[in-house]
C-alpha cells in the first residue's frame, strides 16, 4: 500500500466537537444535511449472500478495558470478563461498571491483580473488518488527513498545541484535550504502566484544568515534556490503547452490530473521534439515532447505502452547529465520495480531498 499526500505545508488542523465533561470514567472522556446517492438498492438475493458470507467466519477476542479497582464504560450492553491467568467470570454490563470483586460477584483469582476485558467479535476474513491491520492503517490515515493535513498519523504522537477552541491543549494521535478529560486519562494510564515518567508530575495540574481552557500548572514546560514523552514507546502504546478503548473499538463494534461493512465502520469511527461517544444530538449516539429515524440499518433489514447517506446527513448537520466545523469536506469529498463510488469495503485505491487538499492511498 502506498500513499500520496500534498507536498506543501499548511497549518495543522485539529477539530473536536464535544461538550466539556468532568472525568468520571473511561467512556465519559472525549477527544476534542448532505445529498442523496444514485446507488441502486441491491437485490434481496444479493443482500442475503452478502450477509451470510460476512457471518460465516467470526472469531471472539478480548480487549483489556480496565485494571482491578478502575471503573469502565461500554457502549450499549456488552460482555465483560474479570480475572487473571485464565480464570475469569463474565457479566453482561450496561453502560458503566467497576473492575472489582463486588461488581462481578466473586474473586476468580485470589491474591492476584486482575483486569477487565471486553468481548468483541470480528470477521476473520478481514475483507470488511476495519479492525483488520491493513484496513485499520487506512482508517488512521484517513482521519489524519482531516485532523492533521497529513497521512503520517504516527508523526502525531508528539503533536501538541492550543488551537483556541476552549478545550486547552490538544495533543497526540487523536487530539486528546486537557479540558475534556481524555488527556488526563491518557497520562494517568501512562503513569500506571510507567511510574515516574516525565508527564506524571503534571497529573495534579491536569485534574485542576479539566473542564476548562486553562494552562495553569502546565506551562511553561508541558509542551516540551509531551514531545519528549512521545519518543517513548510506552507513551505511544498508551496513546494507541486510549484511542482504541474510547473511540476505535466502540465505533467498530457498534457498526458491526448495525450490519455495516468497512466503510460504515470507518464513518462511525470518524464521527466518534470528532463528536465524542455521548448521546446528545451532536454526539455520536445522537447522530446515529437521528439517522435511524430516517433509514433502517442493514441489521434492521435496511439498505446499507441508504442508511449511511442518512448517517452522513445527520453528521453534517451536527458539524454545522459549531463554527469550528463549517468545513465539512471530510464528509462531502471523502466519505460521501467513497459511498457514491459503492466502495462499501473501503478497498484501495482511494482518492479524496479534505480542506481542498488531494490524497491518495494506492
Amino acid at each position: 500500500m502506498t500513499v500520496t499526500s500534498p507536498t506543501f505545508a499548511r497549518p495543522t488542523v485539529r477539530r473536536h466537537a464535544l461538550a466539556v465533561l468532568a472525568l468520571a470514567s473511561i467512556a465519559l472522556v472525549s477527544a476534542c444535511g448532505g445529498g442523496g446517492s444514485d446507488s441502486e438498492e441491491p437485490t434481496a438475493a444479493a443482500a442475503s449472500v452478502d450477509m451470510t458470507s460476512r457471518a460465516a467466519a467470526v472469531t471472539v477476542t478480548w480487549k483489556k478495558i480496565a485494571s482491578e479497582g478502575q471503573t469502565f464504560n461500554v457502549d450499549g450492553v456488552q460482555t465483560v470478563r474479570y480475572g487473571a491467568n485464565g480464570h475469569f467470570v463474565t457479566k453482561s454490563v450496561s453502560s458503566t461498571g467497576k473492575c472489582s470483586n463486588s461488581f462481578f460477584g466473586s474473586d476468580p483469582e485470589v491474591g492476584v491483580k486482575k483486569e477487565c476485558d471486553l468481548k468483541s467479535t470480528s470477521d476473520t476474513g478481514g475483507k470488511s473488518d476495519l479492525a483488520d491491520p491493513a484496513k485499520k492503517e487506512i482508517a488512521m490515515e484517513l482521519v489524519s488527513s482531516a485532523e492533521n493535513s497529513s497521512l503520517d498519523w504516527r508523526a502525531q504522537y508528539a503533536y501538541i498545541e492550543d488551537i483556541k477552541d476552549g478545550r486547552g491543549y490538544t495533543a497526540g494521535i487523536i487530539g486528546f484535550c486537557s479540558g475534556t478529560g481524555d488527556m488526563l486519562e491518557l497520562v494517568q494510564n501512562y503513569t500506571d504502566n510507567k511510574p515516574g515518567n516525565i508527564l506524571s508530575k503534571y497529573l495534579p495540574a491536569l485534574r485542576k484544568v479539566n473542564g476548562s481552557s486553562s494552562h495553569s500548572g502546565l506551562d511553561p514546560n508541558f509542551t516540551k515534556d509531551w514531545r519528549t514523552a512521545a519518543k517513548d514507546s510506552a507513551f505511544q502504546k498508551a496513546q494507541d490503547n486510549e484511542r482504541d478503548t474510547i473511540y476505535f473499538n466502540p465505533a467498530v463494534n457498534q457498526a458491526k452490530a448495525d450490519g455495516l461493512r468497512a466503510l460504515g465502520q470507518f464513518i462511525y469511527y470518524d464521527a466518534i473521534v470528532m463528536h465524542g461517544p455521548g448521546e446528545d444530538s451532536v454526539s455520536f449516539g445522537g447522530i446515529r439515532k437521528t439517522a435511524m429515524k430516517k433509514a433502517k440499518t442493514p441489521a434492521q433489514g435496511g439498505n446499507e447505502t441508504t442508511y449511511l447517506n442518512a448517517f452522513l446527513d445527520a453528521r453534517k448537520a451536527a458539524m454545522l452547529t459549531e463554527a469550528a466545523h463549517d468545513d465539512t469536506s471530510r464528509v462531502d469529498t471523502e466519505q460521501r465520495k467513497f459511498l457514491k463510488e459503492g466502495n462499501l469495503d473501503l478497498n484501495t485505491p482511494l482518492s479524496w480531498k479534505t480542506y481542498g487538499d488531494p490524497y491518495t492511498i494506492k
